[in-house]
């Protein structure tokens, strides 16, 4: 088996996973486990959607439908015109 989504929540595993099961591809989903001791850390990176290795090329295919990539720069704004709530600014 090999990751083909690393998610940033359950949630957006969730999704990934029933999407792929809908689709025929059989998927786990590696990590959710972990979730209950992180306690309130913003952790990230540990919760992954994997599927069988000849299942792949169509995982990756399904999953770019389900999460298309945002539009360009939309990342980079995300909470910029936010202020630090602590005052601090980098130097």
């Amino acid at each position: 088996m090999q990751t083909v989504y690393n998610a940033d929540s359950i949630v957006d595993a969730q999704i990934a996973k029933d999407a792929l099961d809908a689709s025929g591809i059989p998927a786990f989903i590696a990590g959710a486990a972990l979730i209950g001791g992180m306690g309130q850390l913003p952790a990230r990176g540990f919760i992954r959607v994997m599927v069988p290795d000849i299942a792949i090329p169509e995982a990756q295919r399904i999953l770019g439908e389900v999460f298309p990539d945002p539009p360009a720069g939309a990342h980079a704004q995300h909470g910029a015109s936010l202020p630090d709530p602590t005052g601090f600014e980098p130097a």
